[in-house]
């Protein structure tokens, strides 16, 4: 295995140990600093999707990463390019994805400071700052303890984004392959004494409530389980959409952030969070609302740590305690303390209130959801289509929903899009943006036109940044800056030489996201708030 005759240069080297390790898409653009890294990809059996803009191959990266739950790959140069992707290692890092950055960078022992191309001061400072750590690997050695570390941290923690630079001397170095992965651990289990005695306070208690969030939607069919066997009733976090029906009689939904909430909160005489870090975007609000013992389950130590504390704290899988949880509780459903007329009257409310605050929305989410069905996969981006849609849809299945929360990033949706239709196997993908923010990455057409991807993109076109001029007028703010006419979206897509389609009724546009699928480009789907008077 270490004779001359396998010797590669190293960027060669670390091509075939991200095949040795599972990966076979990898996102990025090629530059002078980071050629090596292109010498080995199709030798390893990679395939390479170039985009239009490093920040397009980080939100590709993610998509990836959302239908495979593997991690995304992303090869970028040093300096600027490094710079481009940090925005959606920001937004990996804040919405839990596996995603690894590999990247050159210069060489450490040259002195002519201030005078090199593509130099920053300190690139691997700056990389650390938006993911969970970023390192330098100067041999074949230091690469592999890298790629042992990160593979196993996504394995067994919580899936954060890691950056590896590589000086650009070392890369052309002829080196011996790199060592398979060493075998990973698994992430930690809950001791089966602590689901027992969880599985024993929900016994006790009358009206239980469960939240899940993201960590938990590996477990969906363990979720409704619990829910049915504890008469519990649950919200999901917008991470965890789908994990128990959205309509199931004992569900609230993704409506935490309703300020309503607090009250039926405050009627629960136990709390249990599975896998959610109750964060601001999970909230918007300071507190829960909650007056009763909070048993908080999380892979992330911080999280059972945090302002809203915990009577009881176990750090461990979310997955696998759902699954031991449903079989500790009474295979036989208990009657639950929670009034369904209640809870069914809550629901109506908080879907009642979101409408009113972006009328007519709701129901064209409702369009797009009753014609795609439940296993397509939805990306959107910061707007308010998807604002509302994220709180009212109904979606039957968990991960096929994924939004940009945490870093809140406009230009995502697109992308990320493009990702998960280029990972393996069919599946059906849609884009929902903004007409703003989609102008952040609309290049990435190119790609998906490129890659021959049947993807309707979604555009919700109401020539303004109107979330922010809505912010303004009611701070009492004369709106500025947040007229944005864009452009001429069927143009556009000719210009692509990719379909265009402006429908002029609900039922149109489920038959123009349906055709979309069919086609090998993509289609841009031009709706005006209009359309929901139809």
């Amino acid at each position: 295995m270490n004779g001359p005759a396998m010797l590669r240069s190293l960027g060669a080297q670390v091509a075939h140990a991200l095949a040795q390790r599972g990966v076979d898409v990898v996102f990025g653009i090629p530059g002078v600093h980071n050629i090596e890294l292109y010498r080995g990809i199709e030798g390893a059996g990679i395939r390479h999707v170039l985009p239009r803009h490093e920040q397009g191959a980080g939100f590709m990266a993610i998509g990836y990463a959302c239908v495979t739950g593997r991690p995304g790959v992303a090869l970028v140069i040093s300096g600027p390019g490094l710079c481009n992707i940090m925005t959606p290692m920001g937004q990996a890092f804040s919405d839990s994805v596996p995603m690894l950055v590999l990247s050159s960078c210069l060489d450490p022992d040259d002195d002519s400071s201030g005078s090199r191309l593509h130099e920053m001061k300190d690139q691997e400072g700056a990389a650390a700052t938006v993911c969970d750590w970023s390192a330098t690997a100067h041999d074949a050695d230091g690469v592999r303890k890298l790629l042992d570390r990160a593979f196993a941290e996504f394995s067994a923690s919580r899936p954060l984004p890691k950056q590896i630079q590589i000086p650009i001397s070392n890369l052309s170095d002829l080196v011996s392959p790199i060592p398979d992965l060493d075998p990973v651990p698994g992430p930690p289990a809950i001791s089966s004494d602590d689901v027992e005695a969880v599985a024993a306070r929900i016994g006790r208690s009358r009206r239980p409530l469960f939240i899940f969030g993201g960590g938990a939607r590996g477990a969906p069919a363990a979720a409704l389980r619990v829910i049915e066997r504890s008469g519990a009733a649950f919200f999901c976090t917008y991470a965890a959409k789908g994990i128990v029906r959205s309509n199931h009689v004992l569900g609230l939904g993704s409506a935490l952030p309703r300020p309503e909430s607090q009250v039926l909160l405050s009627e629960a005489d136990l709390f249990v969070v599975v896998g959610s870090r109750l964060s601001e975007t999970d909230l918007w609000r300071e507190h829960l609302g909650h007056r009763c013992e909070m048993i908080r389950i999380d892979i992330d130590h911080s999280a059972l740590s945090d302002k809203h504390g915990a009577d009881v704290a176990l750090h461990g899988d979310a997955t696998r305690f759902l699954e031991d949880l449903a079989d500790a509780l009474p295979a036989t459903a208990r009657g639950s303390g929670w009034d369904p007329a209640h809870l069914e009257r809550t629901r109506s409310e908080f879907r009642a209130s979101a409408d009113l605050e972006r009328p007519g929305i709701a129901r064209v989410a409702d369009a797009l959801v009753d014609a795609v069905g439940d296993e397509t996969v939805i990306f959107s981006d910061m707007t308010q289509f998807a604002y509302v849609a994220k709180e009212t849809v109904c979606l039957n299945m968990p991960n096929r929903w994924f939004h940009p929360s945490g870093f809140g990033t406009l230009g995502f949706a697109l992308p990320a899009a493009i990702g998960a239709s280029a990972a393996p196997g069919r599946r059906n993908v849609v884009a929902i943006a903004g007409d703003y923010g989609f102008q952040f990455t609309l290049q990435e057409l190119a790609t998906a036109a490129e890659l021959g991807i049947g993807l309707p993109v979604v555009i919700w076109d109401n020539r303004a940044l109107k979330e922010i001029e809505d912010c303004m007028t009611a701070a009492q703010i004369e709106p500025i800056a947040v007229a944005a006419p864009g452009p001429d979206l069927e143009l556009l897509a000719r210009a692509y030489r990719i379909g265009y389609a402006r429908p002029s009724g609900l039922s149109e546009f489920g038959r123009a996201v349906v055709d979309g699928f069919s086609g090998n480009r993509p289609t841009v789907i031009h709706l005006t708030p209009a359309i929901s008077a139809s």
